[in-house]
């Protein structure tokens, strides 16, 4: 398989989100994500997903074309509007204003509908946690998972993550952000579909079939129902993020939501939600206390902060670079190819 640097990779998917029929400044912004995405190892929502990307923006799924606009509905309350365009774009147009708030008032929340799936949360939590700021996100998808007891699907897979600044290690290494993020479900609808394409089983508790009933067959599982993550504890966490992502915002909720997993239907109108709070508005030696936790955790033998090993990924990808898949590949130049052209 060929290998590519990180920045071969961003621009991959440029051309192919521009031969889609996004604007530059949406395909500048999903590039990145893509590219950081491949960068840490998470390359089901990296250029694996990017077919999905063209494809919703040829049928119309995604506006290409969007263009933001938000408004500040309280002191610290951001309400932002996609126009049924990619989250990322709509969250790093607001951003700067969104900042100032979480300065200003020490704590702020935004939330964003009208909106497309974010892919991976942790490309949002990074960000604010390079800003100095402890965060929490949370987002919601069209609908793949049945409330607890029930056998219809009301719920998506909805992530939520938390980040957090820390400090340089005992060593003095850099060694990133924490950054924590999961789905409510047992696991990501990207990893069944990676299996049911490379026609392997799924481990079981992943899913249920269309009767509603445990299987570890992928392709079962695609046209059936995912699984809560830890059963009730999971369910329970599906709810809070369809509050909170949808919910306050004013987004579709899940069930209401065109699938993602198609090209029918218009766009899903999801939502995110980001709440960040300012540490120098709390009590003062945060970084101090991060540093002392932190060591604790990395002082045992094999226990790790979350987001270190995305970090160390990312840092060998950049000087490496990463294998892609052949087909892949030839298949994104293809979408780079305007679809009239």
């Amino acid at each position: 398989m060929p290998v590519l640097k990180i920045q071969d990779i961003e621009q991959l998917a440029h051309q192919a989100l521009r031969g889609s029929g996004a604007n530059a400044h949406h395909a500048r912004t999903v590039a990145q994500s893509i590219a950081q995405a491949e960068a840490e190892g998470i390359r089901n929502v990296g250029l694996a997903y990017l077919p999905t990307y063209c494809s919703h923006l040829r049928c119309g799924k995604i506006h290409g074309d969007a263009q933001a606009s938000w408004r500040k509905t309280a002191p610290a309350a951001l309400l932002v509007d996609a126009d049924a365009g990619f989250s990322h774009t709509a969250f790093m147009d607001a951003l700067t204003d969104f900042l100032t708030m979480v300065r200003s008032q020490g704590v702020a929340v935004m939330g964003i509908h009208n909106s497309y799936s974010a892919g991976v949360l942790g490309w949002f939590i990074r960000r604010l946690a390079l800003e100095g700021l402890v965060n929490l996100a949370f987002a919601n998808a069209s609908a793949m998972m049945a409330p607890l007891g029930g056998n219809k699907p009301v719920f998506g897979t909805n992530p939520l993550g938390f980040g957090s600044p820390r400090p340089r290690n005992a060593t003095g290494e850099d060694v990133g952000p924490l950054v924590l993020d999961m789905s409510s479900t047992a696991t990501a609808r990207v990893n069944v579909i990676e299996a049911a394409n490379k026609g392997g089983p799924i481990p079981a508790g992943w899913a249920m079939n269309l009767a509603g009933l445990p299987t570890t067959d992928p392709k079962e599982a695609l046209v059936g129902l995912m699984a809560p993550a830890a059963g009730h504890k999971g369910y329970g966490l599906a709810l809070i993020v369809e509050i909170l992502a949808a919910g306050l915002g004013g987004a579709n909720w899940s069930h209401q939501a065109s699938s993602l997993l198609d090209d029918t239907g218009g766009p899903p109108g999801v939502g995110q939600c980001f709440i960040a709070i300012d540490p120098a508005a709390f009590a003062p030696g945060f970084d101090a206390r991060m540093f002392h936790l932190m060591q604790a955790i990395e002082v045992q033998e094999g226990a790790r902060v979350p987001g270190v090993g995305r970090h160390s990924h990312m840092n060998s990808a950049m000087t490496f670079g990463v294998e892609v898949d052949t087909q892949l590949l030839n298949q994104l130049e293809q979408f780079a190819i305007p679809a009239n052209g």
